[in-house]
């Protein structure tokens, strides 16, 4: 099986047109032209993952007489062009792109992070490879990556497959960053990042774990050793609220409690615990106090506590997974809404509860989410024992001792991960919390960067395709189908086995169910509509047909009848 070059990357490009004779008097000025435009769902991609490409040819697969293993094979290495963890993000990215899938003003939006589980999961069942890029290497200059999370190992590998030499320090003891240290079990098996970190590791990157950058090596170091620095240390250092009573024990940031959850030390919680916070963190918190051992001199030891996610907002502005919070309310974890801690009660040093305020909504802030206000004079105490401030999270500038590149709030730089330092570039939650993915899109624009500043080349080309929207799509050429859904564990199962996998995701079958469901948005799939419409024999079918190429348009014999784009159900052909 040979690797994927660089020149094979795309094979989906536009038909070609033949104008052939005539005069100008005979052309019309209704004539077709073929405009593949970006879809909605790579346009809202954080990584930047060609969405429709690795849909389009597993669910085109028969017309292009390609066998269902090379299709998955081909779906593939078109998602890790831009994503080397497709089975860690089809389990915990939130999948931004289905909230702006053209299906949903139809029935529902592709399940594409479903897709994207099975065609990850498909390429660690085969032990594919990663694959390299024909990129004038290999080079002699080396890069220092600081930090082995997402945006780490994703510079890494871009880089690596370009013929670089890729050293990767990390403070902690393994890699992953907060896939491991910060995503419990349950939601992401360690053997699945294990295995995706393993085939970057395996293009030649060197990993260094348990080096701290400002103690065991200096910033200034690997600037001086190495031809450029990712600074990529995100954002592990948790924050608490500044009330009263919150320093002393039994209280937590969300992020320590998290890395001590999924460090497999010991962790033993009260029988009543409140996680403050509303994100993705507080909930992951929460379910997790759900499994642990209860050690509370009011309660016998037991699997799980009572647990409740305290919020200032109501469940409407919660920015957490909505499939994450349903979860949790199935495993009887209370959500106190509107509700937010002004003071932490003690006995002796003990937690015993907290004051409550309660808040209403007032006008929307800098977020866009209506701002909670506290009501005059409307408080209460709630009991516990333990408390989660699941509520911010910042970088640990200790981490670099005094090696601190521009202060010591968030890093800036440009849209090609540039700091202001020369020679250092950046990304991930270093920069601001985000998600993963945008993290591994950050990760492979600054690859890009690097790569040229060393090689002398150019940055990649601003993609110039014009949007397709739903106003473009003919809804009624294609047929209502129930959206594919996700086999998840039982409440009662996932909790008498707390850390297995609660998301079973879906079935081969089902996963070729859904890559119909795509449109096509944008780009030609063989429908027929214009080779059949067309009474002049403009279109000619493509002796050698792939995904996106069908049809090759002989423009000599067009009369303008217009019917050819009226009729394209994806927005592919235009009149000029």
């Amino acid at each position: 099986m040979g690797l994927l070059k660089k020149k094979d990357k795309k094979k989906s490009a536009p038909p070609r047109f033949a104008s052939g004779g005539g005069t100008g008097s005979e052309i019309s000025s209704l004539r077709p032209t073929f405009v593949e435009k970006l879809p909605p769902c790579s346009g809202n991609c954080p990584s930047g993952n060609d969405i429709r490409g690795w849909l389009k040819v597993i669910a085109e697969r028969e017309k292009t007489g390609t066998s269902l293993e090379d299709a998955c094979d081909q779906a593939w290495r078109i998602e890790v062009e831009t994503n080397p963890f497709p089975a860690v993000m089809g389990r915990v990215c939130p999948h931004p792109c289905e909230d702006h899938c053209n299906r949903k003003d139809k029935d529902e939006a592709v399940g594409i992070n479903s897709v994207e589980r099975f065609i990850g999961d498909w390429g660690l069942e085969r032990n594919l490879a990663l694959p390299t890029l024909d990129a004038g290497g290999p080079f002699s200059e080396k890069v220092a990556v600081v930090g082995a999370g997402p945006s780490g190992l994703s510079v890494a590998y871009q880089l690596a497959r370009r013929g670089y030499g890729v050293t990767v320090f990390e403070a902690f003891p393994s890699a992953g960053g907060m896939l491991r240290y910060g995503i419990p079990i349950y939601r992401l098996p360690r053997e699945v990042l294990d295995a995706e970190i393993q085939r970057i590791l395996d293009l030649g990157v060197e990993l260094k774990c348990g080096m701290t950058i400002g103690k065991d090596v200096t910033l200034d170091q690997l600037r001086s050793d190495y031809s450029a620095v990712y600074l990529a240390i995100g954002a592990h250092k948790g924050r608490k609220m500044g009330i009263p009573g919150e320093d002393g024990s039994s209280v937590y940031t969300g992020t320590e409690f998290l890395n001590k959850a999924n460090s497999g030390g010991d962790l033993e919680v009260g029988g009543r615990v409140v996680v403050i916070g509303g994100g993705d963190t507080a909930v992951d918190a929460a379910r997790v106090c759900k499994r642990l051992t209860v050690d509370s001199a009011s309660v016998s030891k037991r699997m799980g506590a009572d647990v409740t996610i305290l919020y200032r907002r109501t469940r409407a502005e919660m920015p957490a997974i909505d499939m994450e919070i349903d979860e949790a309310e199935e495993e009887k974890i209370n959500l106190d809404y509107l509700a937010a801690p002004i003071k932490i009660l003690r006995n002796d040093g003990a937690v015993t509860g907290m004051l409550v305020q309660r808040m209403q909504l007032g006008e929307p802030d800098d977020s866009g989410r209506r701002r909670p206000e506290p009501i005059d004079g409307d408080t209460y105490e709630l009991e516990c024992d333990t408390i989660v401030m699941a509520v911010s999270q910042q970088p640990d500038w200790e981490s670099l001792g005094s090696d601190l590149p521009g202060g010591s709030s968030w890093l800036t730089c440009d849209e090609w991960g540039r700091t202001e330092v020369d020679g250092i570039w950046s990304g991930g939650d270093v920069l601001g919390l985000g998600l993963a993915t945008g993290s591994i899109g950050q990760g492979r624009k600054a690859a890009e960067s690097i790569h040229a500043a060393l090689s002398g080349g150019e940055l990649p080309a601003e993609d110039l395709r014009p949007p397709v929207g739903p106003e473009q799509i003919k809804m009624e050429h294609y047929e209502t189908a129930p959206r594919v859904e996700r086999t998840v564990v039982s409440p009662e199962d996932r909790l008498a086995k707390p850390f297995d996998e609660v998301d079973l995701g879906v079935t081969a079958e089902q996963a070729l169910e859904e890559v119909m469901r795509c449109f096509s948005c944008g780009l030609c799939f063989n429908c027929e509509k214009c080779w059949m419409y067309c009474q002049t024999n403009c279109f000619k079918k493509a002796s050698e047909p792939i995904p996106g190429h069908y049809y090759d348009a002989h423009l000599a014999t067009c009369d303008g009848c217009k019917k050819c784009w009226e009729e394209c159900p994806c927005g592919f052909i235009v009149g000029q």
